[in-house]
């Protein structure tokens, strides 16, 4: 489903991505650790072209992401061409980013009527199954604002959901969120997870990625340092810089 090769990013003179590889099958539930300015979130903006990659190539369902390619050139899509990829690719913030002037329901319906012309009433059908599917059946009418953050982000789910995306990227979806909420939104992935839907998860819930994670990889440095099965690196680590931030987090 997504398939990553030698993904490099600079931002001026700062090298963030320095030959990132990642393979991640159908169904798979791909965990990325790793500590701050390692280039995890980057890598994870890169896989749906939010950001453009230096040298490399990434590739979503067997389609190339961002780019063309001729002979042995690379062209960059149009923006609505790359649009298009995207919206089979559902993503999920730090930050919820919901639209504060518009209601729960409204939320969640607003981009399959906008991006794909879907009837309105078709799409607020499947909107209210999803919010229900997140536990915020009753919460239909109400504005973000009147949300805790983990009702907020549950929302967001609902409405990268709504577009029915092939793949759920999610960029540290609990770490903006009080401890006793982060809970509530882990539920919502581990059952995403149990339907089969392929999602890469960068996170510091050691937890969910031992419980949940198919794979794992563990960043520093703009380089994938370790990757195995989730349960096998965070009880054997095999690299030292692994075994130091494990020791920290666990």
């Amino acid at each position: 489903m997504v398939l990553a090769e030698d993904v490099h990013k600079s931002f001026g003179s700062l090298e963030v991505l320095r030959g990132v590889d990642l393979a991640v099958r159908p169904g798979e539930v791909c965990c990325v650790l790793g500590p701050s300015g390692s280039g995890k979130s980057t890598f994870l903006r890169c896989i749906n072209h939010l950001e453009k990659i230096d040298a490399g190539r990434i590739w979503v369902d067997g389609e190339l992401i961002g780019y063309r390619q001729r002979g042995d050139k690379l062209y960059e899509l149009r923006e609505k061409e790359v649009a298009a990829q995207r919206r089979s690719i559902g993503m999920v913030f730090q930050r919820f980013n919901l639209f504060p002037h518009m209601t729960v329901l409204e939320n969640v319906v607003e981009a399959p009527v906008r991006v794909r012309r879907e009837n309105r009433s078709v799409a607020r059908e499947r909107a209210e199954a999803l919010l229900a599917r997140v536990g915020l059946a009753d919460k239909l009418a109400t504005y973000p604002g009147q949300l805790s953050g983990g009702q907020q982000q549950r929302v967001a789910i609902a409405r990268a959901l709504a577009m029915e995306p092939k793949l759920m990227l999610f960029d540290e979806p609990t770490s903006a969120l009080d401890p006793e909420l982060v809970g509530e939104v882990l539920d919502v992935m581990k059952d995403l997870a149990r339907d089969g839907m392929t999602m890469v998860v960068v996170t510091h819930e050691i937890g969910f990625a031992r419980e949940v994670g198919d794979s794992l990889i563990f960043m520093d440095g703009g380089v994938v340092v370790e990757s195995g099965a989730p349960r096998e690196v965070i009880a054997n680590p095999q690299h030292e810089r692994t075994r130091a931030f494990l020791a920290k987090v666990l």
